[in-house]
């Protein structure tokens, strides 16, 4: 699911109409960072559109700029800098060397040369993504397909056994945020583990290009997890139904992290499917997730640091209990906060995704990393209570996975990301298993 709040991050605003200049804010960039380093964080705090600097001080990019070195060493040197334009906004990408690491930071600049975001990039990895030692090429076919959602297309897989005949479909649904159809992050591609996992056993599944990730210009008024989620997943399902191979009354669907909080929601618009499984789901709400990642993170840091990022944690706080009041009557629905619209807030506010789960019929399958960083064995617990009795529900926990199912030795951060595995292969023969139980 998304990380809110763990890096600054800003909306970006649309003020300014002065024309871009690339070498310009390429330079500014570079201004920016000395002054970081050199200790002149109220210049580098001038940096800054106004609309940002009423939510960022100096004492902040003070406390960003610690927390790096404290993490990844002292300042070297500018280790390169290129630049691509998206919409108005020039984006500019600074690669730092650090003492011990390399660190890339994404600067955001409008039209008036000022900065409206600043965060940080995954880093470039030098390995690739490796195909799972369970993945038994002979045995598939894949296929690129195309999904129509309403207006959008979207570009999707359809994995399925040699020769199948009638075998069960798995409709994969991701979690927060733009993302593609092997849902990639660093070079670990946790959807196309599942996928070949799942052909190799006999079962099909499709998984595709998530709507926010080439159609960003939709999202940027109001907007609900069914522009978001819903309605693609759906659509996905009623492509499922006239795949000649599969046997329509098997079809799952597998949400992972936001994906498994919304598929309650999903089978309960779609009763045909014939059961889901929520990988990595949150019980509580999203904001309490990110709360909890936001204390966890700040727990690793050094003593040193802990001190400057009070304020930042105290306001991302503050400012994410304040989303828990609003509801479809909140004024200016279409308004951000926090990265997303008012009517986002509301519409999860409004969702009890355990009590969707305690009326659900079709199976159920709840499953959760032990070292799980962005969800915890807190919402898993929920799930348990909340659905204990219930015949149609099974739940296991995996200690030594993470968010990704991927096997880590402790429960770590996102540094972990950064290395290529695999979802772990136990996972793997238990989907299976459960979707092949009669």
């Amino acid at each position: 699911m998304k990380k809110l709040l763990l890096i600054l991050l800003f909306a970006v605003s649309t003020i300014g109409a002065k024309a871009q200049s690339i070498f310009e804010n390429i330079n500014l960039a570079e201004t920016f960072f000395a002054a970081l380093d050199s200790g002149h964080y109220e210049k580098a705090y001038s940096f800054f559109d106004a609309t940002v600097q009423e939510k960022l001080k100096p004492d902040n990019l003070k406390a960003l700029w610690q927390q790096t070195q404290a993490r990844i060493g002292e300042f070297k040197a500018i280790d390169g800098v290129q630049n691509k334009i998206k919409d108005d906004f020039q984006l500019v990408i600074v690669n730092l060397k650090f003492a011990n690491d390399n660190q890339p930071f994404q600067l955001a600049f409008n039209k008036a040369n000022k900065i409206v975001g600043i965060f940080m990039l995954p880093k470039s990895m030098e390995n690739a993504y490796r195909l799972p030692s369970y993945a038994d090429t002979a045995s598939y076919t894949q296929k690129l397909i195309t999904i129509k959602s309403g207006k959008f297309e979207l570009p999707a897989m359809l994995t399925l056994p040699k020769d199948s005949l009638n075998c069960p479909m798995v409709i994969l649904v991701h979690g927060s945020g733009p993302s593609d159809m092997d849902e990639t992050i660093g070079p670990n591609k946790p959807f196309q583990d599942i996928a070949l996992g799942l052909a190799s056993k006999g079962i099909a599944s499709i998984r595709y290009v998530k709507r926010t990730l080439i159609y960003q210009n939709e999202f940027k008024g109001a907007f609900t997890v069914k522009e978001e989620v819903l309605d693609d997943a759906l659509s996905v399902i009623n492509y499922a139904k006239t795949v000649p191979q599969i046997d329509p009354n098997k079809i799952y669907v597998f949400g992972h992290s936001l994906g498994g909080m919304l598929a309650p929601r999903i089978a309960t618009l779609e009763p045909i499917i014939k059961g889901v499984v929520l990988a990595a789901a949150p019980a509580r709400k999203l904001q309490d997730i990110a709360i909890e990642q936001n204390n966890y993170f700040n727990t690793l840091q050094p003593d040193s640091v802990k001190a400057a990022s009070k304020t930042i944690l105290a306001q991302s706080i503050k400012e994410l209990n304040e989303t828990k009041a609003f509801n479809e009557k909140t004024a200016k629905q279409d308004s951000s906060y926090l990265g997303l619209p008012v009517s986002y807030w509301a519409d999860l506010n409004a969702m009890d995704q355990v009590a969707m789960a305690k009326k659900l019929n079709q199976r159920m399958l709840i499953i959760q990393g032990g070292n799980d960083f962005q969800v915890s064995k807190q919402d898993f617990d929920i799930w348990e209570k909340g659905l204990k009795g219930k015949r149609n529900v099974d739940l296991k926990m995996y200690p030594m996975l993470n968010h990704l199912f991927v096997f880590v030795s402790e429960k770590g951060d996102s540094r972990q990301y950064a290395t290529p595995a695999n979802v772990d292969q136990t996972l793997i023969d238990d989907l299976a298993s459960w979707i092949n139980q009669k």
